[in-house]
């Protein structure tokens, strides 16, 4: 197992933690990794994309002109995709991008994209991150004691709307709790901002 620092929200370490070492330590897959970012990506999209094909066009329901003798191309409908307010070929309709993955997957891109950030030195674990009032000086300042003051997410045991609320206003920061936790975040983020319960929380229903 590997070990890592817990730091108060002032930044002073206190105490060494073991992390698991099936979790935090294996070799991260890429390809199962960039898989879960696509997923969250295509989750991401609206999908409310719509056209109308000829037959939902209106008018059009008489024939512009005779189909013989007239010496220009026969025409049935003046809705016809070919035609000006014609209808559109193969119109995209409402639909959704998601695709399955297997639950297999899903564990190893995120044990493998918590071993990357922790082969990288950017996980941070926090004792315990609280806020006695909807203050976001106590985040910025929290953030700047531990090192962390570009992209971080931080990661909670549970809901705290005072920590949720008082960090929202902090551009690049995010907030989760360890059941919302996901691959794309967790990379995209440059630091990892865990609390030390969220830590035994993750260990328990990943290992």
């Amino acid at each position: 197992m590997s070990s890592i620092s817990v730091v108060t929200m002032n930044g002073s370490a206190v105490k060494d933690i073991e992390l698991n070492e099936s979790i935090f330590g294996i070799t991260p897959n890429t390809t199962v990794m960039h898989q879960m970012v696509v997923l969250y990506l295509a989750n991401q999209r609206q999908g409310t994309q719509s056209a109308l094909t000829r037959a939902e066009v209106s008018g059009g329901g008489k024939k512009p002109w005779r189909q013989k003798g007239t010496g220009r191309a026969r025409q049935g409908s003046t809705r016809s995709p070919q035609w000006t307010h014609g209808g559109i070929v193969f119109a995209p309709k409402p639909r959704s991008y998601g695709f399955n993955v297997n639950k297999k997957v899903r564990r190893l891109a995120m044990k493998s994209a918590l071993s990357s950030k922790c082969a990288s030195n950017e996980i941070v674990v926090v004792d315990s991150i609280k806020s006695d009032e909807y203050k976001t000086k106590t985040m910025v300042e929290m953030l700047k004691a531990i090192g962390c003051e570009k992209k971080a997410l931080i990661v909670l045991p549970e809901v705290d709307e005072k920590v949720i609320r008082s960090a929202s206003n902090i551009p690049g920061v995010k907030t989760c709790q360890v059941n919302e936790l996901n691959v794309y975040d967790i990379l995209n983020a440059d630091k990892l901002v865990i609390a030390e319960e969220a830590v035994a929380k993750i260990e328990e229903v990943y290992a």
